[in-house]
């Protein structure tokens, strides 16, 4: 594919210094404190701030990124303030940076420069947030040590007002049990339960905030409208002015996607190794960014974020009635729970639909609601429906060549049309719903017939699955009992899962399909309700009882409340005596500023390496050939570390450093590559080449694990020790791979064992010829060893 020669200098600003970067030299900031983990974009540590001038709306946007996630390129023209740039205890901290220091909000400190840029953010957009919006803030971030509590105790001292304990007042608060006991006062003044004093805070002063730069806001006023190029070492980015740019580009590199988040494609490329030599970033052109209001809809820009939608979709609820918000009230419900916060703020809503993926949750939602997406190319414009036939990729309902998503038009609902929306995630926030579903039903005026019904599911197939069959049996029935009972037999036979299904939980899933259904029944026949009272001619509905009400309420996100009790120090302890006083973390202010060294803010010593481990992709192989010859010739790689290649001994007997000709597990290292840069030696991991024999047992059923029980059955009873010691193995494999827990072989294996201790073996269970039942009724005070 032909690339554009030249390259363009690539602008922006590094806490508050202007950035002039060309992508074949090494980026002139070295800042360490941003701290890499996950690479996904699900643990926050990685968060910075990046401000951009809106467009459309002509202001300035301050929102939290992670910034493993976005690519250098996307950042032209754009301010970037990360940990160092807040403040430093060389100069002057933040007060984001000392409460969460002085709350013992951190302990390892490696997640705590995520959380200040978290706080940081939201603390630009709302100096003076409610507690609802801190808990957003930091939804998308991850702590593994020091716990949630003393992090937001930090962040609530920002809040307008607290509400604390939800039991103050009631009398059942702990702190104020007994408190008409004299007895109980004596012991009070005794304990304590302040970590830290909030007027010893500095206060929050939002003037001494850097300034988004002159230079970047006249860059933004006069936008350049020629294509802008950027060429490094294997890929081109290209970001065309115009629209018009950009749909020629499109039809030049049709095979080059367009990136604007890089929340679906990034992750992508890291952990599945897709490859792009072109992309193309429609981030410049305020076409895809407009939102527009008719009395029939709401039109929103692909380029819109997810955290813009969240806003529009809000504002328009609040504009319309609520008959007219129905779907948009669905969207904003799961919104709030989509991803994290800073996922939010990069994803776009035509991303979001393009890349289809089977968990989506607004795709169910977007289907039932009859939205239509607006195509454009360089032949014109087209409308089509977002269908389960899109969603599938169907060859006949998707994109042509050339085409790109331009905005996305979702009508407003009707009267007596109701849009519900449902989700069953590991947790609330920043997880993947394991099913999600959006359900609409729209009724014959003044009546419970269903005159039109739609239900589209997520995470129950490989994309968004619309039970169109089951929907169109039940068209003119009436909203009832009967028809509970017959749609959930009707999604059961329709919304089917193998056993197989990846993921797993199958009975589970299937479960959620029903009784999400459930859920949706009973929340029409509330709204039915409503409209019996509003308008008293209209047909009555069923009632509900009340050991279903319950089912209606959604659990509510609200702060973790705790109290942290400790016994006050004696008032003639000398103040340099710590000892029970809620000392601060000592390297506290190092973590919150992020000049805390950690292993990689270590820099580089002249010519130090970079290693990357190759590790096997099968459970039980032979090693056939391990074929070097493609990674050797990658630039910047000096050498490929095997088992041959190590003076000495390469580990004990049975636990190998490095496998040699057969492998146990998947993930045992083979062999490790050696080159200039991490990169570079990652780069080079995934080209080599191993060639594997797989050895027997093959267990991946739980059938296939008793054919292989039985057979070890009769191996073990061999009076052969060869026989009995691959008897062993196969027992310590069938126990692994089976998730049976640990296997303790016995203590003499050349003595022939009863079929009981075979069994106790696959079942993990350590036992021994001599601690047989035959033997135990001889010798009472041997026992079974526990697990």
């Amino acid at each position: 594919m032909p690339c554009p020669s030249r390259s363009d200098e690539l602008v922006f600003f590094v806490n508050g210094r202007k950035v002039i970067f060309s992508l074949t030299a090494p980026l002139p900031v070295r800042l360490t404190g941003t701290k890499y983990a996950c690479g996904r974009g699900g643990c926050g540590a990685c968060t910075v701030m990046v401000s951009k001038r809106d467009p459309v709306s002509q202001k300035i946007r301050h929102f939290s990124v992670t910034a493993c996630l976005v690519p250098i390129c996307s950042l032209y023209g754009a301010a970037v303030t990360t940990v160092e740039g807040v403040g430093s205890i060389k100069t002057r901290l933040h007060p984001v940076q000392e409460r969460l220091a002085k709350s013992h909000g951190t302990q390892c400190g490696f997640c705590t420069p995520g959380m200040v840029m978290s706080m940081y953010a939201l603390l630009r957009n709302h100096p003076q947030p409610s507690e609802e919006q801190l808990l957003a803030a930091l939804g998308g971030n991850l702590c593994r040590c020091t716990g949630y509590r003393p992090i937001l105790e930090s962040g609530k001292t920002f809040c307008s007002e607290s509400n604390g304990c939800q039991q103050k007042g009631t009398g059942k608060c702990c702190l104020n049990q007994g408190e008409n006991d004299s007895a109980s006062l004596d012991r009070k003044s005794d304990i304590c339960t302040e970590l830290f004093a909030n007027e010893e805070f500095q206060p929050l002063d939002p003037t001494q905030e850097l300034i988004f730069p002159p230079e970047l806001l006249r860059m933004a006023e006069n936008p350049e409208k020629r294509t802008l190029t950027f060429r490094g070492e294997r890929v081109t980015w290209i970001s065309p002015g115009t629209l018009k740019d950009l749909l020629e580009l499109k039809v030049k590199y049709r095979d080059a996607p367009l990136i604007m988040g890089n929340t679906s494609l990034g992750p992508a490329m890291k952990s599945q190794g897709r490859f792009h030599p072109i992309l193309l970033s429609p981030a410049r052109i305020s076409e895809l960014s407009v939102v527009s209001k008719t009395s029939d809809g709401l039109t929103i820009g692909a380029g819109c974020s997810l955290a813009q939608v969240n806003d529009i979709l809000a504002e328009s609820i609040s504009e319309l009635p609520e008959e007219k918000t129905q779907t948009y009230r669905a969207l904003l419900k799961h919104l709030k729970s989509l991803a994290g916060q800073q996922i939010r703020n990069m994803a776009s809503l035509g991303g979001h639909i393009i890349s289809r993926h089977c968990y989506s949750d607004l795709n169910p939602i977007l289907t039932v609601g009859n939205t239509t997406l607006n195509l454009i190319s360089e032949k014109g414009t087209r409308q089509i429906p977002l269908s389960e036939h899109f969603l599938a990729g169907l060859a006949s309902a998707d994109l042509k060549p050339g085409e790109i998503l331009e905005s996305v038009y979702i009508p407003h609902s009707r009267k007596w049309e109701f849009v519900s929306a449902f989700r069953q995630a590991e947790c609330q926030q920043n997880a993947l719903a394991d099913v999600n579903t959006g359900m609409r039903v729209l009724f014959r005026d003044g009546t419970d017939t269903v005159e039109d019904l739609s239900i589209a599911y997520g995470g129950v197939g490989a994309a968004t699955v619309s039970a169109q069959k089951s929907c169109q049996q039940l068209l003119g029935r009436r909203w009832d009992e009967l028809l509970l009972d017959e749609a959930c037999r009707l999604l059961l036979d329709e919304v089917s899962l193998p056993g197989w299904a990846p993921g797993g939980r199958v009975e589970f899933r299937r479960t959620l399909v029903v009784s999400f259904f459930f859920k949706f029944y009973l929340e029409v026949l509330q709204e039915l309700k409503k409209g019996v009272e509003q308008f008293p001619g209209t047909c009555r509905s069923p009632e509900i009882s009340d050991g279903f009400l319950n089912a209606l309420e959604d659990f509510p996100v609200t702060i973790p409340q705790g109290v942290q009790r400790y016994q006050s120090v004696d008032s003639h302890q000398p103040l340099q005596d710590p000892v029970g006083r809620p000392i601060m973390h000592l390297s506290g202010l190092k973590h919150a500023t992020g000049e805390a060294i950690f292993c990689d803010d270590i820099p580089m010593v002249d010519k130090e390496l970079c290693m990357a481990l190759v590790t096997s992709t099968r459970a039980h192989a032979k090693i056939i050939s391990i074929d070097l010859s493609e990674a050797l010739e990658l630039p910047g790689v000096v050498d490929v570390v095997r088992a041959e290649d190590i003076p000495g001994t390469n580990g004990a007997e049975g636990d190998k450093l490095l496998a040699v000709d057969e492998v146990l597990c998947v993930g045992q290292i083979i062999c490790a590559v050696v080159a200039e840069t991490d990169v570079q030696a990652k780069r080079a991991s995934e080209k080599i080449k191993i060639t594997y024999e797989e050895l027997e047992p093959v267990i991946v059923t739980i059938e296939v694990s008793r054919h292989w029980v039985s057979m070890m059955t009769c191996k073990i009873l061999s009076p052969f020790a060869g026989v009995l010691s691959m008897a062993q193995m196969q027992v310590q494999s069938v126990a692994s791979l089976s998730g049976l827990g640990n296997v303790a072989l016995p203590c003499r294996p050349q003595t022939q064992l009863g079929s009981h201790a075979a069994k106790a073996l696959v079942l993990g269970i350590s036992i021994c010829h001599r601690c047989s039942p035959k033997k135990q009724k001889k010798k009472k005070k041997k026992k079974k060893v526990p697990l």
